[in-house]
């Protein structure tokens, strides 16, 4: 966030940095990309000629924290109001700006472990991702990459999810496993998602062993783009468990293991509701520094007290520029 401090004449020129700025619309209640020009002068105003330094040039960024509520039993919590959370940036508490909990459509870009050490889970995930699209919303948009030891987009961008059940059905499970790399193309891609909430759905025994991009790599990645990762793996005491929990709990999503077919149908419904009801937070930071820093996050949250303990997920920073 970049501020030059001149005499004032008569004009406020706001420039936009790469990164937009985040404003509210009346209608969608989401914040969406816009650029703003504002004058003081009327059109036929007459003024002396200015010196190029007399204006103030603003940099500034809304930041959107999207932030998931569950209970004890796992079960995402509805209802809460802007009053009901606190955020502190790096330990500074910030001013709420903008609030909203609209059921948005998302761009989803589905992850898919056909390697040999999923075996029968392979089939059997795939199985289970019906319950998701059950419960998703009309307006989602997915694409699928399955990979192996090698990374390979078998379905782009489709809003017809047996179009993309038809696409990975028959895969066989065999190969080494390239999880990181499928991850990382799997984060590009989803630049190219059409809605402003992004999810990436990662299947997997959470095995890697034939990446080229290494974990701290794709970390820089997942840093640099706002986008949850939610990871379905197959035991949460097998040797991947804690792979897909590096993976998906910084950027705040989850890692989730259910154990049978019943647990499949309750947590995929879960996600798919969840996903749709989430929370979105903004602020404009107050604690800005010189140069590129890594902002760390936290929130917290004054629900209730009959809600008992509540687990809250959300991206653990973001980088700001100045």
């Amino acid at each position: 966030m970049a501020w030059k401090f001149g005499y004032v004449i008569a004009t406020i020129i706001i420039v936009v940095s790469a990164r937009p700025i985040a404003t509210l619309q009346a209608k969608s209640g989401r914040p969406t990309p816009s650029t703003a020009l504002i004058s003081r002068q009327g059109p036929d105003s007459k003024q002396a000629p200015q010196n190029p330094q007399d204006k103030i040039v603003i940099n500034t960024k809304l930041v959107n924290l999207t932030v998931s509520v569950n209970d004890k039993l796992g079960r995402f919590v509805a209802g809460l109001t802007k009053d009901d959370f606190e955020i502190f940036d790096d330990n500074i508490k910030q001013d709420v700006a903008f609030f909203s909990d609209d059921d948005a459509p998302i761009s989803l870009g589905i992850v898919y472990d056909v390697s040999g050490s999923m075996g029968n889970f392979s089939s059997r995930s795939l199985a289970m991702l019906r319950y998701f699209f059950d419960n998703s919303h009309k307006e989602d948009e997915f694409y699928v990459y399955a990979f192996n030891n090698r990374v390979q987009l078998v379905q782009d961008f489709t809003s017809l999810p047996e179009a993309l059940l038809n696409r990975v059905t028959f895969i066989k499970a065999k190969g080494s496993t390239a999880l990181f790399d499928a991850t990382y193309a799997a984060v590009e891609k989803i630049r190219e998602g059409r809605h402003h909430k992004k999810v990436i759905l990662i299947f997997s025994d959470g095995e890697e062993n034939s990446s080229r991009y290494s974990g701290r790599e794709l970390q820089n990645l997942l840093k640099e783009n706002d986008v949850q990762i939610y990871a379905i793996g197959m035991s949460e005491i097998s040797n991947g468990a804690g792979t897909l929990k590096f993976i998906a709990e910084p950027t705040g999503g989850q890692a989730l293991f259910p154990f049978d077919y019943a647990s499949a149908e309750v947590v995929y419904t879960r996600l798919a509701l969840m996903l749709r009801r989430q929370y979105v937070i903004g602020f404009y930071p107050s604690n800005v520094t010189s140069g590129t820093t890594w902002h760390k996050l936290n929130v917290q949250i004054k629900a209730p007290k009959q809600l008992g303990k509540l687990k809250l997920s959300y991206k653990n920073g973001y980088w700001m520029t100045r």
